[in-house]
């Protein structure tokens, strides 16, 4: 853990460096202050020598000044270093984040990587800004403090040792048993984030069926989980500020009853006694900073696994060695295929699925919900890998492929249309980032969202608002057909991506797909056969595998499945709006 988040601090050593570098100037300059304080008392007070007075305060000021400064610059690089390495974990996070497999991103939930780049770095920056800081001022002057002390009178500096080793134990007790309740703080957050991502993002819903009051009491609950844990977890930390205070406030009694007499009986003098209560607070304040830094430490090391645990994920899809950089045309061919979401999956979600699809040809694929349609065209754009069997693109296996190559030949408009903030013909080139807007109208055009567009009054230079709220449904499907168009793949998979479409739109889309690209291979799932009915041919899906495959006209004589969905959506009236409308 500690290797993977050391590579981050790339950048920032320098500042990583200078920082403990000025806090141990710091506390040299703190610590000769008192010796020249006994100077001082003992040479000059009670001596009545003015000038030794005089000349002991001047480098008594000019050691404070350097303190001061070497304090002051230590917060600044240690600022420049804790941000510069809390910003390069969220970078090096958000990288490894785009790497990811499906499979990878299964494993976390979106609140749960959001509260890693956000809570979780927060904390290990803080951490990393007092272990600089902090974790080298305090040791260094509790040990500097102890053996001055030692020197001027080991009998007096034999308290500050049994204090040490005292509170030593209890904090390192109170640090053992607060770290499971931080652990699970932090599971806590994901819960909480998750109900807030998820009513800001269906709000709509909530709003239509009056759950407001629902949301706010499941809010509540993960609230008050949150703050029953954060309370738990503060009451052991809290336990070690009394017992701090009467440990410190003992020493001090002990130190000057034990001194007072040591001064009556000429063995200690009061300069000396001075000085050892003045490294008596340097020692307290160095156990309770040192203190604090263990509670950072614990609440960081729950987020740092957190974090090291996303830095560390790999990807379940890698390329190979050697990777082939040149897909032959769009012809497709599976192959005694079976996939499973996991390997731990009680049956796996295709088995035996053995299809030939020729470059350029439309493919219908139709089925009931969970039949896995969506699966079956995963394994395509090698979204996932096969358990067993193979996939081939243009007669070579999807697994010989550079990833890149692969998936920009294949573009896929998915189940869940996904717009970003920018314009529309931003949006539009994700597709191709160097389209030309004549492109993107041309594309725009064989989606059937060009009349609509034109109708917006800043056209295809209006605004899409996060997740695209402002465009309705089938709006925001046609831009995102015209989106994987422009990308001029070989295979277009349209995943129910016309679902919220009326029919007659939906068919001139088809026809505009056959008269201009018409050597791109397409793979059409949809719920509806009036989308699938003029494929070339159409696969029925069925649990998991392939129920038949053929003409329209071929299955509904030899089909039961498709039969029945076909009698099903026609026996009503047929599919909506006829007519169609843009």
């Amino acid at each position: 853990m500690i290797k993977t988040l050391a590579v981050h601090i790339k950048g920032f050593v320098f500042a990583s460096v200078l920082t403990p570098l000025f806090m141990i100037l710091e506390v040299i300059m703190e610590t000769i202050i008192p010796w020249l304080m006994a100077t001082m008392i003992d040479d000059g007070v009670n001596k009545g020598d003015l000038d030794h007075i005089l000349i002991t305060g001047l480098w008594m000021l000019l050691c404070a000044m350097i303190a001061l400064f070497a304090g002051a610059m230590g917060g600044v690089y240690g600022s420049k270093a804790s941000a510069g390495f809390a910003k390069n974990l969220r970078l090096a996070m958000f990288e490894n984040i785009q790497r990811f497999s499906f499979a990878n991103t299964d494993k976390y939930s979106t609140a749960g990587l959001v509260t890693r780049m956000t809570t979780d770095v927060n904390n290990v920056q803080n951490s990393y800004q007092m272990l600089l800081r902090i974790c080298f001022r305090a040791p260094i002057n509790l040990i500097a403090a102890m053996t001055l002390t030692m020197i001027l009178n080991f009998k007096l500096a034999s308290v500050y040792l049994i204090a040490v080793v005292f509170l030593g134990i209890v904090m390192a007790f109170i640090i053992t048993r607060s770290y499971s309740y931080f652990k699970r703080v932090f599971e806590r957050y994901d819960d909480l984030n998750a109900s807030v991502q998820e009513n800001i993002k269906a709000i709509r819903v909530v709003k239509a069926f009056v759950r407001e009051d629902h949301e706010v009491k499941k809010f509540n609950k993960a609230s008050r989980n949150l703050y029953k844990l954060f309370v738990k977890a503060e009451n052991m930390i809290v336990s070690a500020s009394p017992l701090m205070m009467v440990t410190s406030y003992g020493a001090i009694i002990a130190i000057s009853w034990l001194g007072a007499n040591m001064i009556v009986g000429s063995e200690l003098t009061t300069g000396e006694l001075t000085t050892m209560l003045t490294y008596c607070m340097q020692i307290l304040m160095s156990l309770m900073m040192i203190a604090f830094i263990f509670v950072m430490l614990a609440m960081s090391i729950a987020s740092a696994k957190r974090i090291s645990g996303v830095l560390q994920e790999e990807s379940t899809l890698k390329n190979p060695e050697n990777p082939d950089f040149d897909i032959p045309d769009g012809s497709i061919d599976f192959e005694n295929v079976t996939f499973a979401y996991s390997e731990k999956s009680e049956r796996p979600v295709l088995s035996h699925i053995n299809l030939h699809i020729r470059s350029g040809e439309v493919i219908g694929i139709i089925g009931g919900t969970g039949s896995s349609k969506t699966s079956l065209v995963n394994l395509v754009g090698r979204l996932y890998d096969v358990s067993k069997g193979c996939v081939k693109v243009g007669g070579k296996d999807v697994r010989t492929y550079d990833l890149e190559t692969l998936r920009d030949a294949v573009a896929v408009v998915l189940q869940k249309n996904v717009l970003f903030s920018g314009t529309i013909l931003d949006n539009l080139r994700w597709g191709n980032e160097n389209a030309t807007e004549e492109e993107c109208i041309a594309a725009c055009r064989l989606a059937c969202a060009d009349k609509f567009i034109e109708r917006f009054p800043e056209g295809y230079h209006t605004q899409i608002t996060q997740g695209g709220s402002n465009v309705s449904g089938g709006q925001k499907q046609r831009i995102c057909i015209a989106r994987a168009l422009l990308k001029k793949p070989k295979i277009l998979i349209l995943d129910d991506s016309t679902s919220a479409v009326d029919t007659a739109t939906d068919a001139k889309i088809r026809s505009a797909f056959s008269e201009r690209i018409p050597d791109t291979t397409k793979l059409i799932i949809s719920q509806r056969v009036s989308s699938v009915e003029n494929a070339d041919r159409i696969v029925v899906m069925d649990h998991g595998e392939i129920s038949a495959v053929g003409t329209h006209d071929d299955l509904m004589g030899c089909c039961p499945v498709y039969h029945e969905i076909y009698v099903a959506q026609t026996e009503g009236g047929g599919d909506f709006d006829k007519k169609g409308g843009n």
